[in-house]
């Protein structure tokens, strides 16, 4: 998936556009299921997101009241933006999820000791929406583990297209 994508309106598909990803979070997590949810904003955060200026790397995501924030995630505010208010980069966020994703969601992290981490941020229908996954931590055999299938697969690609090329 590139940082850029879009899809064709043409076709009746929705135009989506990643504004960021969290490739640290597959290196340290085995993610499971994923979901979908809106962030609640205020406007100069939207203006800096259209600008380019968000990162989620260091975020997670945790349930508090019966609801979920995203926490550490950086949104910059712009310079020009935003006069009469005081910007805050890394304020709590709160995530809209349907109730029963909630609750499902809350007993996953709870009862067997998953974490929330935010996985891309991106645009749909002119919308911010964050991509937030479940997932457990990974030890350092399991980084190397998955360090030896990545070589492995490459070189396997290697060898079969320089098979391929010789018939």
């Amino acid at each position: 998936m590139s940082k850029n994508q879009t899809k064709d309106k043409a076709n009746g598909a929705k135009a989506t556009k990643t504004i960021a990803l969290n490739k640290r979070a597959r290196h340290e997590y085995h993610l499971e299921e994923r979901y979908e949810a809106g962030l609640a904003l205020q406007g100069w955060e939207v203006k800096a997101i259209r600008a380019g200026r968000a990162n989620i790397v260091d975020g997670y995501a945790y349930v508090r009241s019966g609801e979920i924030y995203l926490i550490g995630a950086q949104i910059t505010p712009l310079i020009q933006a935003s006069t009469h208010t005081v910007p805050v980069e890394r304020r709590d966020r709160k995530l809209l999820l349907h109730r029963a994703e909630i609750d499902k969601v809350l007993t996953r992290v709870e009862r067997e000791g998953y974490t929330l981490v935010p996985t891309a941020l991106y645009w749909s229908s002119n919308k911010v929406k964050l991509e937030i996954a479940l997932a457990k931590g990974k030890q350092n055999h399991d980084k190397r583990d998955a360090a030896k299938e990545r070589d492995w697969q490459r070189d396997k690609q290697r060898v079969m297209r320089r098979h391929n090329r010789d018939a």
